[in-house]
């Protein structure tokens, strides 16, 4: 069982990275789409510091013999989920890179083309 002041002290880490998130969405360092799983995480985490009887009832209710093996498992599945969620996006942006990309050699080739035929209307004139 955690003593009060562990508790406390859990509860004071978990404001702090609250408040850092909202800074870094208030800066626009931060999506506000990938902020939300990172709060969950910390409200879920705020649950089990406030009520520890409760991360024992979920454990043994989702079969897992200790707690604390289901806090690994739990931030193993977080990572999953972020690491998807990432590749998803990277795979959108590279997309995106890859269109812009095509847009500006086509941009490019028709300057090209219209400096070229600028220059023999000079010609002519």
């Amino acid at each position: 069982m955690m003593t009060i002041k562990l508790q406390i002290v859990i509860a004071l880490a978990i404001l702090v990275v609250f408040l850092i998130l909202v800074n870094m969405i208030r800066r626009r360092s931060l999506e506000l789409k990938y902020a939300l799983s990172w709060f969950l995480v910390l409200c879920a985490l705020f649950a089990f510091d406030c009520v520890p009887r409760l991360l024992i009832v979920v454990s043994e209710f989702l079969g897992i013999y200790a707690p604390v093996n289901m806090i690994f498992f739990l931030g193993f599945c977080f990572s999953l989920v972020i690491i998807f969620s990432l590749t998803v996006a990277l795979s959108r942006m590279s997309n995106s890179v890859r269109t812009l990309d095509q847009m500006v050699a086509l941009n490019e080739k028709r300057l090209q083309e219209l400096e070229a035929e600028l220059k023999k209307h000079q010609k002519e004139e």
